[in-house]
């Protein structure tokens, strides 16, 4: 099956077997960061559209200053750094 998802600079999509998760399986979603969140609720569409339960979501970054963690309300989001800021500043 597949779960189409907009990206910044397009469309894109992910796949899975359709025997890959098992219904009422737990699942845990890794990703390595979280801005918009249209990969992570593509994400949770594809495992819960195969009968699978999301217990939990595990991201490396959170750029805080985008709306991807709105697409994990109801699920428990962990984040390991929070980026808080547009503005990128040259180190001298």
């Amino acid at each position: 099956i597949s779960q189409e998802f907009e990206k910044e600079y397009g469309k894109d999509s992910f796949e899975m077997h359709e025997d890959a998760i098992e219904k009422g399986e737990s699942v845990l979603i890794c990703d390595d960061l979280l801005a918009t969140g249209g990969s992570l609720k593509a994400a949770i569409g594809l495992v819960e559209r195969l009968g699978g339960k999301v217990n939990g979501i595990a991201c490396l970054i959170e750029l805080t200053f985008l709306p991807g963690r709105e697409k994990a309300k109801g699920y428990d989001l962990f984040t390991l750094l929070k980026y808080d800021s547009e503005e990128v500043k040259e180190k001298k």
